[in-house]
This record gives structure tokens, sequence and C-alpha cells, in this order.
């Protein structure tokens, strides 16, 4: 299975985004991927909450997500939207940051709403409180692709070892972490934190990034880190898509998975232990 990576940089206005993610999508296809993944907040990437209730859409109603179904339909290609940010019914009106994968019929094969808010200080000048926007989802998810039983996990997940240990003990062999990752947390811990998450399941990871700088209307904009990576069940990094946005195609033969668990077979070696 060839997988495409797709690196972006959007803004704030999901109708100007979409184009560039659709010409994206098409040439990853092009080039022979039968797997595409796109970065989180792929319809548009905002902190100003204002500004998202007006572009914001329902699930239901949501342009993006309707016109990259119809576009996997079209390729006839598996297609990891790697978020959305979306309109809820919720009472405090927080949004739902959810991952779709889409199968080559353009269903909807899976949903996964991203359970780890990131609210962390960075720095002086890096503050966020996804939370006060987004409500955390409750439930991981593990999707049966036909060719590969996938994890669905998003950006700060990535912190959270727990997560992926029980999406490859239930049986993941891919590892999928879509991002819109800082750029000063990126720089130091982003390719160290997908190795690990590789090695310690043995699964392929796939991480498809934003990039670059992103301007928001009423706000200060954000940095993004960009290096879309793909990593091997046995830790080594296979491609890198850089900071430029485009596409990024790599090979996966699955059944290095299953040769990586055989030589380290730490999923079956847990054991109970008192404390702390």
């Amino acid at each position: 299975m060839r997988a495409g990576l797709v690196q972006l940089n959007v803004g704030d206005d999901p109708a100007v985004n979409l184009p560039v993610t659709v010409d994206l999508v098409r040439r990853a296809a092009a080039g022979g991927a039968g797997f595409v993944l796109t970065p989180e907040c792929t319809n548009a990437l905002s902190g100003n909450r204002a500004h998202q209730r007006s572009v914001l859409r329902h699930e239901a109603d949501d342009p993006t997500l309707a016109t990259l179904r119809d576009e996997a339909a079209q390729a006839g290609i598996w297609l990891l939207i790697g978020s959305l940010g979306l309109l809820t019914h919720d009472a405090d009106g927080r949004f739902a940051n959810r991952s779709f994968l889409i199968g080559p019929g353009g269903d909807i094969a899976a949903r996964y709403d991203k359970i780890h808010m990131f609210d962390v200080n960075v720095s002086e000048t890096e503050i966020y409180r996804e939370s006060a926007g987004y409500r955390p989802g409750a439930s991981a998810v593990l999707a049966d692709a036909g060719f590969a039983r996938i994890g669905m996990t998003v950006c700060y997940d990535l912190r959270f070892p727990h997560l992926y240990r029980r999406l490859a003990q239930g049986g993941a062999q891919i590892l999928t972490v879509p991002a819109a990752f800082n750029h000063i947390t990126g720089a130091a811990h982003w390719e160290v934190l997908l190795r690990a998450r590789a090695i310690e399941t043995g699964c392929f990871v796939l991480a498809p990034a934003q990039t670059g700088y992103h301007a928001e209307t009423g706000g200060k904009g954000r940095r993004t880190h960009g290096h879309s990576l793909a990593i091997a069940p046995w830790g080594e990094v296979r491609a890198d898509g850089g900071t430029e946005p485009g596409i990024t195609l790599v090979d996966l033969d699955l059944t290095e998975v299953e040769a990586a668990r055989a030589r380290v077979p730490s999923l079956s070696h847990d054991r109970e232990f008192a404390g702390p």
C-alpha cells in the first residue's frame, strides 16, 4: 500500500483552504497513493472563537467533509481527513475536533473525536487552551480499512502512550497522528515522540502535519512545525515532508509490523505491579 501524506498551511477560511486541499489529495492519488491523509484542522485553523462560530458547520452541513468524501469516491482511495473543526449541539457551545476515515466509496468508515486537549503554556507568548473552545472525545477508535487496521488519534494525543498501546493491543497496524503541532514543541519533541510510539507498538505511524505561519482574523496567528512523518514499526523515519506544503509518498509493507513485534514482543509482556 502506498500512502500519501498531505502537508497544509491553512488559514481561517474553509472556503479558501478547500481547493488547495483537494488539489493535493488529487496529486497524492495520481502518485499512486491508495491511502491519503490530511492534517489536523484541515478545514481551518483559528483561535478566534467568534470567527470559528461564523465559519464552522455541523458535520451534516460541512462542505469540506462533503467535498473530500466525493474526492475519495472519484479516486477510489481511502482518505483520512486528519480532523475538522465542527459545530456541535453541546449546551456549552464548544466545537468538536473530529477525524474521519473515508472509504473508497465515499462512505464514512470511522469517526474519532480528539481525546486530549492542548491546554499548555509553551512560553509567555505561546499559551493555548484548546478545551475552552473544543470538547474532548471519550472513546478510542480502531477502524478496519481492509488493507490494515487503523488506530486513529490527533496531535496532542501523541503525549499519552497508553492510548497507543491500547490501540496496538487491540489490533492496530497503522497509527494515524494528524497534527497542527506547535513550532516550539515540534522542534523539540515531534520526531522523537512519533518514533517512540512506533517502537513501543510495532506499528507504522503516519503523521500528516500543518506547516508554517497561519494568519487568523482578529488574532496574532500561529506557527506550526511541519515535517509530516512516516515512521516504520522498528522506529526508522521512512519519509519527512519538510516545511513546505505538498505531498509525501511512502510505501508500506505491513509484514514489517509482525516482524518488529516478533523481535521485541513487548505488547504481550504487561505485568501488574503495585504502587506508586
